[in-house]
């Protein structure tokens, strides 16, 4: 039997390294009521924004259902009617996300030309049914219009990082 055996030295480590941590300033945060900081580039809640006169910033190029590696995008498109509006230009008719297939790697956040589909600071969406989860345009376009100025802050603070 060795020395170092007989006398117990890991354990008195252990109550070393306890007592040593026991007297610092605690880093716990009490989560419901104290959240720390996240990320500019924290990939949360999928939301569609807007330009500030109100138009759809989708130009239904699609860009994101094909990058989208779980499949979880759905888009239909028809042409852009009215005054003023580009021959050509296509509006989406649906945009559905699938978010029990999402796996929040923002490839789609990256592919869109125009900032269009962004993955927003909310983390706190649980819910209890599969069908909340299956997230059609009217509620991506309503998480855009509630995160807007936090999604516009950190789109700005990631193109400086940049």
């Amino acid at each position: 039997m060795r020395l170092k055996d007989f006398l117990l030295l890991d354990i008195l480590k252990g109550f070393w390294t306890t007592l040593r941590y026991l007297f610092k300033r605690k880093v716990t945060l009490l989560y419901p009521n104290e959240k720390a900081p996240l990320s500019p580039r924290f990939r949360g809640q999928h939301a569609l924004r807007h330009y500030a006169n109100g138009e759809e910033r989708c130009i239904a190029c699609k860009l994101c259902e094909a990058i989208c590696p779980a499949q979880a995008i759905v888009i239909e498109a028809e042409p852009r009617g009215g005054e003023g509006i580009t021959e050509g230009s296509r509006r989406t008719v649906r945009y559905d996300i699938d978010m029990t297939k999402c796996i929040y790697c923002g490839l789609c956040q990256e592919a869109c030309p125009v900032d269009a589909i962004v993955e927003g600071p909310n983390f706190e969406y649980a819910t209890f049914t599969h069908e909340e989860l299956l997230y059609s345009k009217d509620k991506l376009i309503h998480n855009g219009k509630i995160w807007e100025t936090a999604i516009a802050e950190n789109i700005k603070a990631d193109e400086e990082y940049r």
